[in-house]
């Protein structure tokens, strides 16, 4: 089960025993789904719903606290639309219900944001107004590189409303326009499981938590192998450029060079590829690393002033550009 359709229901069988948390929800679901229409001068509720149970619970809410009767029509997906479709309908006294839920205000002028019974309610209410909303209107995507948790607002005061709602929770939610659609984002990971968990989706946020934590142990193992890859890399670069300086230098000195320095510049010239500590390890008597960098270093410095005193090229003359890069 995608995680959008695994959040929406969980959301929609959680019970909520307060009246107001209730009514808030069923609000905001109304609102977000594009639930009032004016047909033939009637004012009819009608909420679009991509969840069967969402439907069922809106259905049974409208009944239980406004006591309105409402039928649920079945829309067949097609080509943009994939998945059934559920239109939850109010016919008769559509206006009452659009007051009831603060659709409309007192001079019968739709509510372009959210009821300001819901803007100004508890913080228990702020929650069932977001779980409205995401049953309404809300997605989840799987944690990659990114996660977000986003909602498609009926129109720009409404994400405003919804963004304040999440201020209450104290989570950071940015109102966005995108395609054309109002869009109320969430991206960061911990304000995302914060809201799952304040809604109810318990054991969606599980499943979320242990993708996005196996992703981020995998992004973390890719970069370590690629750092201890370049680390290598450089290293074995290295190794080889001082190997053509070491070579040169044994060139430059021919039979002036000390006999512990030739011994570590041929030690050099045999393991081009070996660390500085492994050469030290193959060294007999074994050296530490910093005894045969030494060496190697003081080898090097003689031979460039002994090429600068007799104006030839010093020991960099047999570094080509491969082996830099």
């Amino acid at each position: 089960m995608a995680l959008t359709e695994s959040v929406k229901d969980e959301l929609s069988r959680v019970e909520v025993t307060t009246t107001s948390e209730r009514k808030a929800e069923v609000s905001t679901m109304l609102r977000f789904s594009g639930g009032l229409h004016v047909v033939a001068k009637r004012v009819v509720i009608e909420a679009e719903i991509d969840h069967a149970q969402t439907a069922r619970r809106l259905r049974t809410a409208l009944a239980e606290i406004y006591g309105h009767r409402c039928e649920v029509i079945v829309v067949a997906g097609n080509g943009l639309k994939r998945g059934s479709r559920y239109v939850v309908r109010v016919v008769r006294e559509g206006d009452a219900l659009a007051r009831q839920t603060g659709l409309i205000d007192g001079r019968g002028r739709p509510v372009r944001g959210l009821p300001a019974v819901i803007v100004n309610g508890s913080v228990a209410d702020a929650v069932s107004a977001w779980r409205g909303a995401f049953l309404a209107h809300g997605s989840l995507t799987e944690p990659g590189r990114s996660c977000s948790l986003e909602v498609t607002c009926p129109g720009p005061e409404a994400a405003l409303a919804l963004v304040g709602a999440a201020r209450r929770l104290e989570i950071l939610a940015k109102a966005r326009e995108v395609r054309n659609a109002d869009r109320v984002v969430i991206r960061d990971a911990e304000s995302i499981a914060k809201l799952l968990t304040a809604m109810g989706a318990h054991r969606t946020l599980k499943v979320w938590e242990e993708r996005r934590q196996r992703r981020e142990h995998r992004a973390s193992a890719n970069r370590l192998a690629n750092f201890d890859d370049a680390n290598l890399r450089r290293s074995a670069q290295a190794a080889v450029a001082a190997g053509a300086r070491v070579e040169r230098a044994l060139e430059i000195l021919a039979d002036e060079v000390p006999e512990h320095l030739e011994y570590a510049g041929k030690l050099r010239l045999e393991h081009k590829q070996a660390s500085l500590d492994e050469l030290g390890r193959l060294a007999d008597p074994p050296m530490t690393k910093d005894a045969i960098a030494g060496r190697i270093r003081r080898l090097l410095a003689m031979a460039d002033k002994c090429a600068q005193e007799k104006g030839i090229p010093g020991t960099d003359a047999n570094v080509t550009e491969d082996m830099l890069h």
